[in-house]
């Protein structure tokens, strides 16, 4: 029974030659191996034993250092369009951290700063020298990045967010809330981000549906933290003109805006870097205001009322628009104004020119003997735009009040918010773009909240616009091609109040929550999304 014995030596022998090559090869002790020796458990690299050297005895302990795996991005909505990793523990909000401006910068930036350090539990340091822990803003003209952009430098335990103007400061804020929220820190490296388009909104329908004051502002906070910029008001329709009016109080409705209220809500959305763009639509859509002046109302030949339409043949309708126009402008001082031109229900008739007489003969004395009810509309789009473009303000209407086959057409510096290619008169957004005309989508397969889901309308879904929807698809499902992308100025979702009991306020702000997170990624990046709504809805709901 000799041979079990001998194997049992020659493998004591192996073993023991291993373990003087290991104990070679490694004289000291690694941080590994001494965080997993039990606490109290003894020092089996210092026992003497046959195969340890005496150097390795004598050998100094090193200090274990921090070893930090490479950072990923941030956690965001939407997500960040580049970061470098890098190695290093982030950064996260400490009691005696702060959030400081740069001496240059600080009448610019305190509103961002302040609101962080608000958001984050942390100080503002005003004029103060940042130190270690602390979050400093800064701005460069000369940046790189272009308009909104933003560098967001995480290291050596601080913060520095810079940007060559102050909404792309405000963005890199966004961001590194958003990551704290998500993440608990942000993460080492560096943020280089940018939007894909200028225009990324919310469009919101107060005519039909009262929304207090309250309810716009917390929208728009919302809006902010998504980095959308628009907030489109359409304040005047069939139903209800809904802001006090000085010039014109006859028309307007209770409840309502006051110009105080409006004036806060402004004051809140310039802090927050959006634009309310206001809309009063002419010359359809005017139902309110006819009610208090009916002679204005459109008829046809059989003397019957045609719904919301003022009769653009009489000089009185002009200029009663133009006096609230001119009233308006002064409050809203953003640089963006709705003109309407929707749904002028005169042109939906088969024959206009033999419905409206009026209409065809005030046509053919502005625009010659060949001219239609299409240029007379046209011409009041185009009068409406020479009221407010010595504003300075960019000046939008609806595609389907732009036509084809006229003798006149619509001003070239209008845009085109692209919503439908199923009215009459709508033409599809090739025609548009074909055009040379910058066009915003609002697409309503995919972008309109309609109360109530009339007309076949469904509650657009975050899932569809994340998945389906890129600014390219200005109607229905197909994209526009993609050398038209730089035409396609972004989007906006928008909230139409058809039903106005369908939602409460809280059911409207719950519904909107996932499309407008969705929106926000799809208008800041143009590329394929990188989670899958699964992980996108859940990051959403964490935020």
């Amino acid at each position: 029974m000799t041979t079990p014995r001998r194997h049992k030596r020659v493998h004591t022998i192996a073993t023991a030659t291993v373990a003087a090559l290991v104990t070679l090869a490694l004289p000291g002790c690694t941080a590994a191996s001494d965080e997993a020796r039990a606490p109290g458990a003894p020092d089996s690299s210092s026992a003497p034993s046959a195969t340890t050297a005496r150097p390795a005895e004598a050998a100094p302990t090193p200090t274990p250092t921090p070893s930090y795996p490479l950072s990923t991005a941030p956690r965001t909505i939407p997500a960040v369009r580049e970061h470098e990793p890098a190695r290093g523990p982030g950064w996260k909000p400490t009691p005696d951290a702060r959030v400081v401006v740069a001496p240059d910068d600080t009448a610019a930036l305190s509103d961002e700063a302040k609101l962080l350090a608000g958001e984050l539990n942390i100080a503002y340091g005003e004029s103060a020298a940042p130190r270690a822990g602390d979050v400093e803003l800064s701005m460069d003209a000369a940046a790189a990045g272009g308009p909104e952009s933003y560098t967001l430098d995480v290291k050596d335990g601080r913060v520095r967010i810079n940007g060559p103007d102050q909404a792309g400061v405000f963005y890199g804020t966004r961001t590194l809330k958003q990551a704290v929220k998500s993440g608990g820190s942000a993460p080492e490296g560096t943020v280089r981000d940018a939007p894909a388009k200028p225009q990324r909104g919310l469009n919101l329908d107060i005519a039909r549906k009262f929304y207090t004051p309250d309810w716009i502002e917390d929208r728009l906070r919302e809006m902010a933290d998504l980095k959308l910029n628009q907030l489109g008001l359409h304040f005047s329709d069939d139903q209800a003109f809904r802001i006090q009016s000085d010039s014109h109080p006859e028309i307007v409705s209770t409840p309502h805006l006051t110009k105080a209220q409006v004036r806060e809500i402004n004051a809140l959305a310039a802090r927050l870097h959006i634009t309310v763009v206001p809309e009063i639509d002419s010359p359809g859509h005017l139902g309110a205001v006819l009610r208090a002046h009916p002679d204005l109302q459109l008829r046809d030949t059989q003397g019957r009322a045609v719904k919301g339409a003022v009769d653009i043949s009489n000089p009185a309708s002009a200029k009663l628009v133009d006096e609230l126009l001119r009233e308006y402008i002064p409050l809203f001082p953003g640089g963006s104004w709705h003109l309407g031109a929707d749904e002028y229900q005169a042109l939906v008739y088969r024959d206009p020119q033999a419905s409206f007489p009026q209409l065809a003969r005030a046509a053919q004395q502005r625009y010659g003997p060949s001219a239609r009810v299409q240029d007379l509309a046209t011409g009041w789009l185009n009068d409406r735009a020479d009221v407010v473009r010595p504003s300075g303000k960019a000046l939008k209407a609806w595609n389907d009040g732009f036509f084809a086959g006229g003798v006149t057409s619509a001003a070239k510096d209008i845009q085109v918010e692209y919503w439908t290619g199923k009215e009459n008169g709508a033409r599809p957004p090739l025609e548009y773009l074909r055009e040379g005309r910058k066009v915003v989508n609002l697409n309503d397969e995919f972008l309109y909240y309609v109360l109530g889901q009339p007309n076949q309308f469904t509650y657009p879904t975050g899932q569809r616009i994340y998945e389906q929807w890129t600014p390219l698809v200005l109607r229905g499902t197909t994209p526009v091609p993609a050398s038209y992308g730089p035409q396609i100025l972004g989007g906006r979702l928008a909230i139409w109040s058809d039903l106005a009991g369908a939602q409460t306020q809280a059911q409207v702000a719950a519904g909107i929550q996932a499309p407008m997170a969705a929106l926000s990624q799809k208008v800041w990046d143009s590329r394929a999304p990188q989670l899958p709504w699964s992980d996108f809805k859940a990051l959403a709901d964490r935020l």
